[in-house]
């Protein structure tokens, strides 16, 4: 009985873990489908940025009466439904910055969940603007590296104002800056490539390279703090493999999702 007993506790876990990562998921494509029915007007055939975020919506199974709410409240037809936007800026141990990004409509137990987290380890939640002015944000584009050549891409991407096309596992990253987002991703569009994933993320203008013991206990930190059902996205000034740490992150993260 034991055993069974600790086979149903494991597979509880999991099954608890993979429903956060769906509520996340969901919660970032509903912000997503939001936007950009808002922006652009809820067709799909007319209003580029919504037929991307739906068919991201659907690869994540994603139901189709939340994608419904979604366009609704992007158009005024539906109320919020208590939900709002935030962001949480702080340090993490070593002098790593943590800049969250989440959706709650209880302020209270985000704030609660995340200050323990940042004591619990070692660090600590600051005040608004504490950490902000290291991070900048940018526009990003991820497009299979089999589906265009690179200079086809760039002489595209670049001419519609882009900063730069990187190529890392098997698919182009394009990087914008933030006002040229829509521009580029419009220019891709009428250029027939097909974008996976696009974002507005938050890149460090500095980074921190640590030993392995501290950048493990560093990560152990922001894998949690990217856990909490509020949070939909962590970045960091913490540098992995040259890369800066981000969770929750559509495009370039070095950890996925």
């Amino acid at each position: 009985m034991a055993g069974h007993t600790r086979k149903w506790a494991k597979v509880k876990r999991k099954k608890q873990k993979d429903d956060r990562r769906k509520s996340k998921v969901w919660a970032r494509l509903s912000q997503e489908i939001e936007k950009a029915a808002r922006e652009g007007g809820g067709d799909p055939d007319a209003n580029v940025a919504l037929s991307q975020a739906l068919e991201r919506a659907r690869d994540e199974d994603m139901a189709k009466d939340t994608i419904d709410r979604a366009i609704k409240r992007g158009m005024g037809e539906l109320e919020e439904e208590g939900r709002e936007k935030v962001t949480y800026e702080g340090y993490a141990p070593h002098g790593v910055a943590v800049f969250v990004e989440g959706e709650t409509e209880n302020i209270n137990r985000t704030v609660k969940d995340l200050r323990n987290l940042f004591s619990d380890h070692g660090g600590n939640l600051g005040k608004d603007g504490s950490v902000a002015y290291l991070f900048e944000q940018k526009g990003r584009f991820e497009i299979a590296a089999d589906a265009t050549d690179e200079m086809t891409l760039f002489e595209v991407a670049v001419e519609a104002g882009a900063e730069e096309v990187d190529e890392t596992d098997g698919a182009y990253v394009v990087t914008t800056d933030r006002d040229a987002f829509a521009d580029v991703g419009e220019a891709l569009d009428e250029a027939g490539l097909p974008v996976e994933a696009n974002a507005l993320v938050r890149a460090p203008t500095t980074t921190v390279a640590l030993a392995p013991d501290e950048r493990d206990a560093v990560r152990g930190l922001i894998e949690k703090i990217n856990d909490l059902r509020d949070v939909t996205s962590v970045y960091t000034t913490l540098e992995i493999d040259g890369t800066p740490l981000a969770l929750g992150v559509d495009v370039a993260s070095p950890a996925g999702h």
